[in-house]
Parts: C-alpha cells; structure tokens; sequence
C-alpha cells in the first residue's frame, strides 16, 4: 500500500553525509511498495521540516542535514487523493496547540469521511484519507500516547503510522499493517521499514560495523515511543476496530452502517486490487486467486508476510 521507512541516530554517530546515504538506500528500497510520490520529515534546531515531491523515491535524492538526527520517511502508491498535489502526499504536517508535528501512514482507512462529519473536523484540500489521523491529534492539543491511543481506536481499516514531534520523540502506532524495527545498541541506531525484505535489501548496500542489530518486536495494538536519546517507552490500545484484526466485524459504535461479512470481503477485494501492482500483480491476478478458492485475508498474508 506504502511504506515507512526511518533512521534514529540517538548515538550521534553518524555523519550528514552518512545519514543521506542511508536514507536514500532505504527510500530506494521503499520504492517496492509505491512509487507515485516519496517525502521525508526531520528536525533541526528546533524546527521540523517535510521534504516531500510526487514520483519514485530515487529522483527525489534527499539529502540530510547537518543536525538533524530523526529521519521519517514515506513512499506512496495513491488510493486516495492525486499524488500530483502535493498536499496529498506523506508526511504531513500538523500541530497540537502550539509544537509542530509529522505523520507519515501505511495503509487504508475505511471511515475517515465519517469521522470528519462525526467529529465535526475542519474542511480541508487535502484529499489523503490518512489526513483525518492529523486532525485528531490537532483536536486533542496535544502529541502523547492518550492522544494517539484515541485517535487509534476510532480508526477503521488498516495502518501503521508513524508521527516525529520537533523534538525528536518518534511515535510508531502499530496497527495491522507490517513494520519492521532494528536497533543497533552499540552504535545508538534504530533503522525501520514497513516489511522486513524491504530493511534486508537496504542492509545489503548498507555499510554497518559493530554489534548485530536487534529485532524489535512491535504487536498489533503496541504504541512505541523512542526518545531522543533512543530509550523506549510504550504504550497499547484496542486494535478491534482495524480491517485485518477480525474480518467480517464491524465495531458496534460506528455510525455507518454494519456490513455482512461478505460486503466486507469485498471491500478487502476491492483494496487488494489497488495495491496489487506494488507487489508484482496485476487487480487480474488477485481476481484469479479469489477464484481459486483464496480468502482477502489470506491473500493480504501472502501478500504482505510472503506465506498463506
């Protein structure tokens, strides 16, 4: 659907230079799961900043500044909103209250339209379903696990967001969708990809010394905190409502109306289609599979996990 990917240089080991390496090796890579726009989100002194342009990661050549220690990054394959406006591409930019924040989402949300009518959300140009995750944070005032647990559990469909305050605290909301986590203690590293053949192939053009990295393991319903100096804090939520957790189940105090299991499926069909070409297929092929026999649940495990 897209992909997060994101470096965390808490040691401070690494070099500008080496930082815009490492970034553009991974937004490469990240070009596996969407190419139709690639923006990054850092902080510098103080100040966050979103670097972010419609097409393939690799001819946006990002470049890291002296400084900033907390990359977030984003490739995109559109569902929701042309890529060619730029406001509807990832990151994006928010506030609660007066400190600036990032967002950066993997996934599809079902229910963001009734959640700006629900919650009587301001209007907006961008068309990005994600969009609706920044409103919620930008209503509650503040950036902290209360505020996103809320934001979590109103949610409907599928995601892992990822949101970079100013001051270098990131936050990985773990939904249903993949992500993939690695430190380096010795070296004060966290690296991070949506899926875990993504963070491999990075590694391989990676040049990386020291201690073997770490695997964090991060389950559906999980709210990380890294600090800035790479301590973890966590936190969980109800994850019932998201679209992989229990198909066929829709959460009874949603305002819209309640779907048979199979008007459910197909809506997963429907998905499957879309982001099909990301990994390879054609909407065809996913038809041939249902055919054959295949559920969209298991179709979305091959497709993201590589097994049925």
């Amino acid at each position: 659907m897209c992909c997060l990917f994101g470096l965390f240089d808490y040691g401070r080991r690494l070099s500008a230079e080496q930082k815009t390496q490492v970034i553009r090796i991974l937004a490469t890579a990240a070009e596996a799961r969407g190419t139709d726009a690639a923006g990054i989100a850092y902080s510098v002194g103080g100040q966050l900043r979103i670097v972010k342009s419609p097409g393939p990661a690799h001819k946006a050549r990002f470049r890291v500044p002296v400084g900033a220690n907390v990359v977030m990054g984003h490739t995109r394959m559109t569902t929701q909103g042309s890529a060619q406006k730029n406001r509807n591409n990832h990151p994006f930019m928010g506030k609660a209250r007066s400190q600036p924040f990032a967002l950066a989402h993997n996934g599809v949300l079902w229910n963001d339209a009734d959640l700006r009518e629900r919650l009587n959300l301001p209007a907006t140009e961008i068309e990005t379903d994600s969009y609706v995750a920044v409103q919620m944070i930008e209503r509650q005032g503040k950036l902290d696990f209360q505020s996103l647990k809320s934001m979590a559990e109103l949610l409907e469909g599928s995601f892992t967001i990822t949101v970079l305050s100013r001051n270098n605290d990131l936050y990985i909301v773990k939904g249903d969708s993949p992500f993939c986590l690695y430190r380096y203690p010795g070296l004060g590293i966290y690296l991070y990809a949506s899926t875990s053949e993504i963070l491999g192939e990075s590694l391989r053009h990676i040049v990386i010394s020291g201690d073997a990295p770490e695997k964090i393991k991060l389950n559906c319903g999980a709210i990380l905190r890294i600090r800035p100096d790479g301590r973890m804090e966590s936190a969980t939520f109800d994850a019932s409502n998201l679209y992989g957790f229990s198909y066929g189940y829709w959460p009874r105090r949603s305002r819209r109306r309640r779907m048979t299991a199979s008007a459910f499926q197909q809506g997963g069909a429907d998905a499957l289609r879309m982001v099909a070409g990301a990994f390879g297929y054609t909407p065809e092929d996913i038809d041939e599979l249902l055919a054959d026999g295949f559920t969209v649940e298991e179709l979305e495990d091959y497709l993201y996990c590589g097994e049925i």
